[in-house]
């Protein structure tokens, strides 16, 4: 017996030498061949044989265990990966990775469901050479892959292209055929019972795969799912954290807005028990904002800041926002109607702010409310101060000689200086005798002087408007800006006459028709001015020109007509000056010579003989007249005044 150990002791050597090295298991054969060819006994033969099976156990458990060593390794590895790495790519390329490595496959592939088209698709691959194969697409159902998503179960086949448990496709074959593969296993990505995914190892050619190797996939699968379930998870917790970062911006957003809606509250409101004036409320209000405020006008011109360019754009803009209520944005600003009830006093506008959000927006349309809170606070109590003075423009008009010294220090204490020159306007509306219009010119009168110094009242069947010398109510029309005259020059009242006539008109909603009387200072003169002005009036209405205004003196011969002075030699000197002042400078006769033409009927031949001299002389002397008169002097309308301004200097002497 102890022959037979010592004679095997050699081969149980190498047996566990070749254990310890980890040999493969064709070279455990080896010794007992050995041990043949040396001629051991049958006994040591039969020992080693049973020590070279017993070395085979140990060696198939010792692989086993190590592939399992490798396995939790990999696992752990995954583990890790999912602990450490926060993207999702990284993650399942790894888990694939990995699963090609332990299953010991040629490939190893991902596919994800895709909700919008309701099958599959290749998400991660690896060992993969075919283009056609990494954008396979699967449907639900079809394919290896189709079943395992449509069962939950795991799937193996040592050769997909015949086995016909699986639903066939062409685009699935041809792909698998792309890519040479046969032997495929599938796994599912089960999540709470769902599938999510699948996972594959595939080889170029026929195998089989083990329970173990079906059982580490799915193990991988259950990693894969954990890490998409995770990166869902991380995705949804940053969705929820953006949004909460979010609604924390709008929170302060909103609570810096309501802050500063407070102090604009409370600013606006302390303008308004102070008293201030609209320029003030502008000044507030562009603080806040941080912008530029101007304050237009029911007509577009400024009462506040810098009026925009063009000033009757911006006005018209104004229309929007009245219909809806809201300031809204116009060009390169945002206008704000100042309404009170349906009428519009004027509008708001806001430069400087490309952008308002809902609190400013509201700060600058309660700006609006409060600046058409001031205006007609501004507006009662000129109304009720144009009232009183109303009253004494009726006195003044009705009896101006019974007490002129009493209503000179009537108005004196009223703020109205009747010592000073006024101009005298007399407005119609296009119907006198309607009392309805007539009282809405009387409040466009009111509206046309505020903010001057002039007065207005109804009186008769037309409103009468008394103006300073220089002023044309609060758009500033009279006076031509050089210091050379105001309402008391005849150009300037005639320009005063037909803005006020055009003004009022739009203010009223309808035509009027005003007339300047002549220039006048105390109570008498400006009643005899104002009975002018209305003699004025019904003359262009006799000629069809309502609508229109004018002066006396802009009217010609007509004014000489209607005027209380009859000034003929004003009407003379501006008809008929360049030729009079021509005479008596060069002693000529191109007075003489214009009459003789006229009384001839206009003919050369007998004006020559009138006067006596050559034909020639005659066309010398109109050709001169023609360069002092203008070439327009033989045109009806200007001969027939030339005509009467001759005979009146004629009747009335040198």
């Amino acid at each position: 017996m102890n022959d037979l150990h010592t004679s095997s002791a050699p081969a149980l050597r190498r047996l566990l030498e070749l254990l310890a090295s980890g040999a493969a298991t064709e070279d455990f054969a080896d010794v007992l061949a050995d041990a043949r060819r040396q001629g051991a006994p049958a006994a040591v033969l039969n020992e080693i044989d049973g020590a070279t099976w017993q070395a085979l156990r140990v060696h198939r458990t010792m692989r086993q265990h190590r592939r399992r060593e490798a396995e939790l390794t990999a696992l752990f590895d995954t583990a890790g990966d999912l602990a450490a790495s926060r993207d999702l790519d990284a993650v399942l390329q790894a888990i694939v990775r990995r699963a090609r490595m332990l299953l010991g496959t040629d490939t190893a592939y991902l596919t994800l469901p895709d909700e919008a088209t309701g099958d599959t698709y290749m998400r991660v691959t690896d060992g993969s050479v075919s283009v056609l194969f990494q954008t396979l697409r699967l449907s639900l159902g079809d394919g290896l892959g189709g079943l395992v998503a449509q069962t939950a179960r795991p799937y193996a086949t040592p050769d997909y292209r015949t086995d016909e448990r699986f639903h066939h496709t062409g685009s699935i074959d041809a792909g698998v055929l792309d890519e040479g593969l046969v032997a495929i296993i599938g796994v599912p990505l089960l999540l709470g019972g769902r599938v999510i995914g699948v996972l594959f190892a595939a080889d170029r050619s026929p195998r089989a795969f083990s329970p173990d190797e079906v059982a580490l996939l799915c193990t991988l699968a259950a990693h894969a799912a954990i890490a998409l379930d995770t990166a869902k998870s991380l995705a949804d917790t940053r969705a929820a954290l953006a949004e909460l970062n979010s609604a924390n911006e709008l929170i302060r957003a909103h609570a810096a807005a309501v802050q500063r809606a407070e102090r604009g509250h409370d600013r606006l409101t302390d303008l308004v028990l102070r008293g201030a004036a609209v320029p003030d409320v502008a000044a507030a209000v562009a603080a806040l904002l941080g912008g530029e405020i101007a304050v237009l006008d029911a007509e577009g011109e400024p009462l506040a800041g810098r009026a925009p360019a063009p000033a009757a754009g911006t006005a018209g803009a104004a229309a929007v926002p009245r219909a809806e209520g809201r300031s809204v944005r116009h060009g390169e600003a945002w206008v704000c109607a100042v309404l009170a009830g349906q009428e519009q006093l004027g509008t708001l506008v806001l430069r400087g702010r490309p952008d308002l959000d809902d609190a400013d927006r509201r700060l600058f349309e309660r700006a609006g409310v409060v600046t058409a809170l001031l205006l007609l606070l501004r507006r009662s109590v000129a109304e009720t101060e144009n009232r009183v003075r109303g009253e004494l423009l009726a006195d003044l008009l009705t009896a101006p000689d019974r007490d002129p010294a009493g209503l000179t220090a009537r108005g004196r204490r009223l703020g109205v200086d009747l010592g000073r020159p006024h101009l005298v306007l007399v407005a119609e509306p296009g119907d006198a005798r309607d009392t309805g219009a007539r009282s809405r010119l009387a409040g466009a009168a009111g509206r046309y002087l505020f903010g001057s110094r002039g007065i207005s009242a109804e009186h008769a069947e037309a409103v009468v408007l008394l103006v300073p010398d220089g002023e044309g109510g609060n758009g500033g029309t009279g006076g031509d800006g050089d210091g050379s005259g105001g309402a008391g020059d005849g150009d300037t009242a005639q320009r005063v006459a037909g803005q006020a006539a055009e003004r009022l008109a739009r203010l009223a909603g309808f035509p009027v028709t005003v007339g300047a009387g002549r220039p006048a200072a105390g109570p008498v003169a400006l009643a005899a001015a104002y009975a002018e002005g209305l003699r004025c009036v019904r003359a262009l209405r006799v000629l069809g020109r309502s609508g229109e205004g004018a002066s006396a003196r802009a009217l010609g011969f007509l004014g000489v007509l209607l005027g209380d002075g009859h000034d003929v030699a004003g009407f003379v000197g501006a008809t008929l000056g360049p030729l009079l002042e021509y005479d008596a400078r060069r002693g000529t006769e191109l007075v003489r010579t214009l009459r003789a033409y006229f009384d001839c009927g206009g003919s050369l031949t007998r004006a020559k003989d009138e006067l006596h001299v050559h034909v020639n002389t005659v066309v010398q002397r109109l050709d001169r007249v023609e360069v002092l008169l203008g070439r327009d002097w033989n045109a009806p309308e200007r001969s027939l005044e030339l005509q009467l301004a001759l005979r009146l200097q004629l009747l009335s002497g040198p």
